[in-house]
């Protein structure tokens, strides 16, 4: 199959941040006494902040009105914010800027397709600010994964039609979305493993091997 675009998840395919999430949920959970572990981080893998939330909570024995929970994601998110700042470019490996570099070179053109809303520091920490023909994110979608609309977006930004267009993921919600927009899905992870994905990959630079040019 040959693409046009190939659309990238950014936290578990190109950095990976969740030690952070978990540390900045950690310690908002710990502050209103509701119990949280790394378990229960798991299943917050793919999903909206406050969907996350939703999660956590399911442990509390109060019901927390939309004004309190928002209060509560903002918290979270300052934490982990605080400690995005500690990434730098040293965090992003050789291997995925390695693979991404010689993607460019063979003419594909790259996007971000994330449902984080801290997505352009993220990059920028990384080095990446200006690297992606593309960002679509949580600042600009009403629908996180399994929805398609980040992915969607994304192609849209890049000028291409899904089908023109590989998605990589390491989430399950992912290739769900994928498969939803009508993109064929690489996965790594736990998403190489989703019973609709096209290409289950080993390492990212099995992307070589599958965007042949």
């Amino acid at each position: 199959m040959s693409y046009k675009g190939i659309i990238f998840d950014l936290d578990g395919v190109i950095c990976f941040t969740d030690q952070y999430h978990y540390q900045a949920w950690k310690k908002m959970a710990d502050a209103i006494g509701v119990y949280f572990d790394e378990k229960i981080n798991n299943r917050l893998r793919g999903v909206s902040r406050m969907a996350s939330l939703d999660i956590i909570l399911e442990r509390s024995g109060k019901n927390y009105s939309r004004t309190e929970k928002e209060a509560l994601a903002a918290q979270k998110n300052e934490i982990y914010k605080a400690l995005l700042h500690q990434m730098t470019p040293q965090d992003l490996s050789a291997e995925v800027k390695n693979t991404m570099d010689e993607l460019k070179r063979r003419g594909y053109r790259l996007a971000i397709g994330s449902s984080s809303k801290n997505t352009k520091l993220i990059l920028e920490r990384l080095g990446l600010a200006d690297y992606f023909d593309a960002v679509s994110d949580g600042t600009n979608i009403t629908h996180s994964k399994p929805d398609p609309e980040v992915f969607l977006r994304a192609a849209e930004y890049l000028g291409l039609d899904p089908a023109d267009c590989l998605v990589v993921e390491d989430a399950r919600a992912g290739i769900d979305a994928a498969v939803a927009g009508g993109f064929h899905g690489a996965g790594l992870g736990e998403a190489a493993e989703h019973e609709k994905v096209t290409y289950a990959l080993k390492s990212f630079a099995d992307l070589l091997y599958v965007a042949k040019r």
